[in-house]
C-alpha cells in the first residue's frame, strides 16, 4: 500500500472510530440538584450510584427548601429541585419555574423529638407531655419554623398538641434541619424536633418520641425539573429517582418512598 493510501485509510479510520464516540460523549450531560438539607445521606449515595449507571454527572446543593427556592426564583442554575415540603414547589409551580409534567410527590417522612442524653422513651407524643419539663432549663432545637419545612411541621405539630406556648420561648431555630440535629448532637441543645430520617442518621441522639401523623400536615418530598433546563440528562436523573436503586438509597435511610 503507498503512503498516500495508508495516510487516506488512516484517516478513515479515526473518522469512524470519532463517530463512534461521538453519540457517547453527546449523551452525557451534567445535572444539578437542588436538594433539602434532610436528603444529605440519601442523595450522597444516589449520586455515586447516578454516576456509575449513567454517563452522566451530578451535582447536589444542600440547604433548607426555602432557601433552594429562593435561590432557583433568583435564577440559580438548578435543573432539578427536591423540596421537603409540597408548598415551596408550589411557591415555584405559581411563578412559571416548574417545567411542565415533571411534578412527582417522591417521598414521606416523620418527625420526632430527639435529645442529646439518653432518656427514657415517652413513645407518641400527646397533649399530656411535660415538654418544658423536660428541657430542664436548656433550649429546643428546631428549623426556622417559619420557613424550613422540618421547623413548620414541628411547630404546627406542638400548636395541635398545645405544647407550643409551653416552650416558644426555649426554641433556638437553625438555618435548617440537618443544623437543628446538630446541635442536641453536640449537646448545645437537650432536645430538638427533626426528621426520623436525621435522628437515624446520627448516633449522638436517642429518639424519644414521635409526633403522631395528624398533628401536623402530611410530611412530602415533591421533585420536579426546572423550566428551560429539562435536557436529557435532567430526564434521565428523574427517571433514575423512581428506580431501584434510589428506591434503595431512600428505604436504608428511613425515607418512605411514593408511588410507583
Amino acid at each position: 500500500m503507498g503512503v498516500a493510501r495508508r495516510v487516506r485509510a488512516g484517516i478513515a479510520g479515526l473518522g469512524l472510530g470519532l463517530a463512534l464516540i461521538a453519540p457517547a460523549c453527546a449523551a452525557a450531560g451534567e445535572v444539578t440538584v437542588f436538594a433539602a438539607a434532610s436528603l444529605s445521606n440519601a442523595m450522597a449515595e444516589i449520586e455515586s450510584a447516578f454516576e456509575a449507571d449513567t454517563p452522566h454527572g451530578l451535582t447536589v446543593s444542600l440547604a433548607g427548601s426555602s432557601v433552594l427556592a429562593r435561590q432557583i426564583q433568583q435564577g440559580a442554575p438548578a435543573d432539578v429541585f427536591i423540596s421537603a415540603n409540597p408548598d415551596w414547589m408550589g411557591a415555584l409551580q405559581e411563578d412559571g419555574l416548574i417545567a411542565e409534567h415533571t411534578r412527582t410527590d417522591l417521598l414521606g417522612n416523620r418527625i420526632v423529638l430527639i435529645a442529646h442524653e439518653p432518656q427514657p422513651p415517652v413513645g407518641e407524643i400527646g397533649k399530656g407531655l411535660d415538654l418544658a419539663g423536660l428541657l430542664k432549663g436548656g433550649k429546643l432545637s428546631m428549623a426556622l419554623v417559619e420557613a424550613v419545612p422540618a421547623g413548620i411541621y414541628g411547630k404546627a405539630a406542638l400548636q395541635a398538641l398545645d405544647l407550643w406556648d409551653s416552650v416558644a420561648a426555649d426554641v433556638a431555630q437553625a438555618d435548617n434541619v440537618r443544623a437543628a440535629l446538630a446541635l442536641v448532637a453536640s449537646g448545645a441543645a437537650p432536645l430538638g424536633i427533626v426528621y426520623a430520617t436525621d435522628a437515624a442518621a446520627e448516633d449522638r441522639v436517642t429518639v424519644l418520641g414521635t409526633f403522631p401523623a395528624g398533628s401536623h400536615p402530611p410530611i412530602v418530598y415533591p421533585v420536579a425539573g426546572i423550566e428551560g433546563r429539562m435536557g436529557d440528562a435532567a430526564a434521565d436523573f428523574l427517571a433514575f429517582l423512581r428506580g431501584p436503586a434510589a428506591r434503595a438509597a431512600f428505604e436504608r435511610q428511613g425515607f418512605v418512598v411514593l408511588g410507583e
